[in-house]
C-alpha cells in the first residue's frame, strides 16, 4: 500500500487535503459539552399548597400524584420533596435512550388523572410538568446596589422583560427563581375578628365573592326591534387592585351597618412569600438558575442566555444591575484552551525534533504536513 502512494504523490496529496478539509469542517460542527450525552431524561413536576406544612403536602398532594405517576412506561425511578412553605416537587427519571418529549407527555397525562383528587387550592395554582435536568448550568442575580428597589419589584421586572426571552432559548428546560411575586397581603387582627364574631372563613368567602371578573353582557344585541341602530358592550369594575379597594370589601352587615375588611385587617402589597431571601454582595437581590434539557448543548444554550442578558442590560432601570454568579461552561472553555495550547506545543516539539535529526528544513516540512492529517 505504501508503494502505491509513493508512486502517486498527487493522489496522496489530494486525499490528504480532503481529510484536512473534512476534519476542519467537523471541528466547527461537532457539539461541545462538558460531559457526553449519557444522562437519562428527567421530568420535573411541581406545585404549591399555600399555608400547608410538609406533612399536609405529603398526604394531600405528594401521595396522590406519585400514585398515578408511579409505573409510567419507561420510568426508572423518582424522588420528591415537600417543605413547610407548601411547595412540592417531583423528579421522574426515565431510562437512558427514551424520548424525553414522549416521557413528558406520559407524565403529564398521569398528573392530569390525579388533578381531580387534589385540594381545590392546589387545582387553582395548577401542577406544572417540565422536561428539565436537575443540573444548573448558569446562574445570575439581579440586584439594587443602593436599595432603590425591593425584591418583589426585581422579580416582577424580570418576569415581564427578561425571563420570557430566556425560556425561549433553545435548550433551556427550566428557570429556578429565588424570589417571590407581588401579592396583596391581608394581615388579620384576631381580637377584632373575635369581637365582631367573624372567622377567617368569613373573610375568605367575602373575598372570593366580591373579587371576581364578571361579564356585563350587551345592550341592543340580537334579537332587537325594528329601528334598533346601536349596540353597546357593557363593562363593570372587575377584580380589585389597590389596598383601598380590598379594604372596602364588606364582611358583615347588620341594621344598615357594614363591617369592612379594613376594620379587621391591615392590607398592603408585598411579596407573596417571605420564605426566600436573596442577597448579592450584601444587597437585596433575586437569583435565577438556568436548568438545561437533557439533550441540550450547554455551550450554545448558555451563549444564547448571555445574548438575551446583554440585550436587556441597556434597558434596565437606574440603580438596577445584573451579575453572573455561576457558569458551568467556563470549565469547558478552559479545557478547549488547554487542548489548543497542548496541540501547538506538540507541533513545535515535532518540528524541532525532526529538524535536529534531519538537519534540513526541506526534509522537515514533508513530515510536518502529515501532522494536520493525523
Amino acid at each position: 500500500m505504501s508503494k502505491f502512494f509513493i508512486h502517486r504523490p498527487i493522489f496522496a496529496i489530494v486525499i490528504s487535503i480532503i481529510i484536512v478539509i473534512l476534519g476542519a469542517i467537523s471541528a466547527t460542527q461537532l457539539p461541545i459539552a462538558q460531559y457526553p450525552q449519557i444522562s437519562p431524561p428527567t421530568i420535573s413536576v411541581g406545585t404549591s399548597y399555600t399555608g400547608a406544612n410538609a406533612s399536609v403536602v405529603n398526604e394531600t398532594v405528594a401521595q396522590i400524584i406519585e400514585q398515578q405517576v408511579n409505573g409510567t412506561q419507561g420510568m426508572d425511578y423518582m424522588s420528591s420533596n415537600s417543605d413547610d412553605t407548601g411547595r412540592y416537587s417531583l423528579s421522574v427519571t426515565f431510562k437512558t435512550g427514551t424520548d424525553g418529549d414522549m416521557d413528558s407527555v406520559k407524565v403529564q397525562n398521569n398528573v392530569a388523572v390525579a388533578n381531580a383528587s387534589l385540594p381545590s387550592d392546589v387545582q387553582t395554582v395548577g401542577v406544572t410538568t417540565k422536561k428539565a435536568s436537575n443540573d444548573m448550568a448558569y446562574m445570575l442575580s439581579i440586584y439594587s446596589p443602593d436599595g432603590t428597589y425591593d425584591r418583589a419589584f426585581m422579580k416582577n421586572y424580570a418576569d415581564i422583560y427578561i425571563l420570557d426571552k430566556i425560556k425561549r432559548v433553545a435548550g433551556v428546560g427550566d428557570v429556578q427563581i429565588f424570589g417571590s411575586d407581588y401579592a396583596m397581603r391581608v394581615w388579620l387582627n384576631p381580637d377584632k375578628l373575635a369581637e365582631l364574631k367573624l372567622t377567617v372563613a368569613d373573610v375568605t368567602s367575602a373575598l372570593k365573592e366580591q373579587n371576581v371578573q364578571a361579564p356585563a353582557g350587551t345592550v341592543g344585541a340580537m334579537p332587537v326591534a325594528n329601528g334598533q341602530e346601536r349596540q353597546y358592550t357593557g363593562k363593570i369594575s372587575g377584580r380589585l387592585v389597590t389596598p383601598e379597594e380590598f379594604g372596602n370589601v364588606i364582611l358583615k352587615s347588620s341594621n344598615g351597618q357594614f363591617v369592612r375588611l379594613k376594620d379587621v385587617a391591615r392590607i398592603e402589597t408585598g411579596q407573596k412569600s417571605n420564605s426566600i431571601i436573596s442577597k448579592f454582595d450584601g444587597y437585596p437581590a433575586v437569583g435565577f438558575g438556568i436548568n438545561l434539557t437533557n439533550d441540550a448543548n450547554a455551550m450554545q444554550t448558555v451563549q444564547g442566555v448571555k445574548k438575551v442578558l446583554e440585550e436587556a442590560k441597556p434597558d434596565l432601570p437606574p440603580n438596577l444591575q445584573m451579575s453572573e454568579i455561576f457558569d458551568s461552561t467556563n470549565y469547558i472553555n478552559a479545557s478547549i484552551k488547554e487542548v489548543m495550547e497542548t496541540f501547538l506545543e506538540a507541533l513545535a516539539l515535532v518540528v524541532l525534533v525532526i529538524f535536529l535529526f534531519l538537519q534540513n528544513w526541506r526534509a522537515t516540512i514533508i513530515p510536518l504536513l502529515a501532522v494536520p492529517v493525523s
